[in-house]
């Protein structure tokens, strides 16, 4: 922990030094937060409901370095007295008793990112920062950050990759041991939500889909939390061409003065545009010859795995990794070396003519609907928490894709009753069970429905956590089983 060491000669204190901050929520970056303001001199205190071995272990260490602690139920019920400041966990809706007692106030509400850039970057001309390049999106944020850093590190920089994806962004900003020469940034909308003075490098909003609307009041709300990421920019705002929200961000965006909107699509890229042409990633937005030229970047066939929403994520990270000047080579070098995380359009199996994909990433419809563009004949594992999302686009614009469907978890009759309405021809099994060992049944009903040539796919459009962990350990369950069942 940084503070036994003091602030290095990079930290700004000013913000924090003397006040008393509360920090709300005790996971990395509530960790990473106390960290950063105990050394900036703050009086800390942190409140976290849950009380397991865990936070038990984070408390004591915490109160070693002098914040105050309190766990258990309830503990983010209220707001303490005399508190200054609170640094709030993204996991927190802004409806809990805390920070609707703050807001009521009018004490400050702070996300980990906010209090990163605070500390590190506010105070500094932007010629001096640290550069930030951000990413957003309802999809692909964590797959196009990846892509950005592989494309940064073939230019040679060093990269610290932070935020909603790596590592807490304060945790880097207390790094002592290295020189970053750019933060590449996943933000979420919570954590945007309770940024306020954000001014990055360059941004992208990689599309707009509807999503966590169990977290924000309605999708209006969502998406001007997703805006907040172009504010003040000062060099790239990247959009979507082929999604006009992201465009309309840009234009109702208050930039700096002199940032350019810079458009991504998988058409014929325009003037100030990255996009494709003739099996290649080409860029007329950073060349001094783009209204009549493109500079090749990369083919294709460098992005991996291959579908077209990964290629369009290419493509932004590619236009915010130009924006910082990178070579256009990088491009290539970085996309041909990255190995992406798992569940990300993983193929499993190909056994009997039937291939068994894992893109258990895919917990929104939007993200389910990306993947399974990339197949023509699918039998469909989907379900899960749909967090108050629809399938009814979904259905119709993918029924003859599908072989059939199979569905399971706490949501699953908003799937049943999207595809009875709109898709009433597709055979659907309901996995009922609730247990992990469901995944069993699950594989065996695809099993009975797929042909060879199809792509039984786990896309399921929906949160993981009412059966699993996480949706990585989702996508383990299925991996298991369908190796258990091709190595009959």
């Amino acid at each position: 922990m940084s503070e036994l060491f003091g602030p290095g000669p990079d930290l700004n204190t000013e913000p924090v030094r003397g006040r008393h901050v509360l920090v709300a929520g005790l996971g990395r970056s509530g960790m990473a937060a106390a960290d950063g303001l105990m050394t900036a001199g703050a009086r800390v205190t942190v409140i976290e409901d849950r009380d397991n071995d865990t936070s038990r272990d984070s408390a004591n260490l915490l109160r070693t370095l002098g914040a105050e602690v309190v766990l258990g139920p309830g503990s983010t019920d209220h707001l303490p007295a005399d508190v200054d400041l609170v640094v709030t966990s993204p996991g927190l809706r802004p409806a809990v008793g805390v920070l609707a007692e703050a807001s009521r106030a009018g004490v400050p509400i702070w996300s980990e990112i906010e209090l990163a850039w605070q500390l590190s970057a506010a105070h500094l001309p932007a010629a001096e920062r640290t550069p930030w390049l951000a990413v957003t999106g309802t999809n692909g944020k964590t797959t196009t950050v990846q892509m950005l850093a592989a494309i940064l590190a073939a230019d040679g920089k060093s990269v610290a990759l932070v935020g909603n994806v790596g590592r807490p962004v304060m945790e880097a900003v207390l790094d002592t041991d290295t020189r970053y020469d750019v933060f590449v940034v996943e933000l979420s909308s919570f954590q945007l939500h309770f940024s306020h003075s954000l001014q990055l490098h360059s941004a992208a909003v990689l599309n707009l889909e509807p999503d966590h609307l169990e977290w924000h009041a309605d999708l209006e709300e969502y998406a001007a939390d997703k805006a907040r990421i172009y504010e003040r920019v000062t060099h790239s705002c990247v959009y979507n061409v082929e999604d006009p929200a992201t465009e309309r961000m840009v234009e109702e965006a208050d930039v700096t003065e002199g940032a350019r909107a810079i458009g991504f699509t998988l058409g014929m890229p325009g003037m100030s545009m990255l996009g494709v042409v003739d099996d290649l990633l080409v860029d007329r937005a950073f060349v001094e010859q783009r209204r009549t030229s493109a500079l090749e970047l990369a083919q294709v066939s460098d992005v991996q795995p291959y579908a077209p929403h990964n290629v369009a994520n290419a493509l932004a990270a590619a236009a915010l990794a130009r924006s910082l000047g990178v070579r256009a080579t990088a491009v290539r070098d970085g996309l041909r070396a990255l190995k992406l995380g798992g569940h990300r359009i993983e193929t499993v199996a190909e056994v009997a003519g039937v291939t068994w994909v894992d893109d258990s990433k895919a917990t929104n419809p939007a993200a389910a609907a990306s993947s399974m563009q990339a197949f023509e004949s699918i039998v469909w594992i989907a379900g899960g928490q749909a967090k108050g999302t629809s399938f009814d686009e979904l259905v119709p614009a993918m029924a003859e894709r599908l072989r059939g469907a199979v569905l399971l978890g706490v949501d699953r009759e908003v799937i049943r009753a999207a595809l009875a309405q709109h898709a009433p021809e597709v055979p659907v099994i309901v996995v009922d069970s609730a247990e992990t060992g469901a995944m069993a049944e699950v594989v065996e009903a695809a099993a009975s429905m797929a042909q060879p040539g199809d792509t039984v796919l786990l896309a399921p459009g929906c949160a993981s956590l009412d059966m699993f962990s996480s949706y990585g350990a989702r996508g383990d369950a299925f991996a298991e089983e369908v190796r258990k069942r091709t190595a009959q």
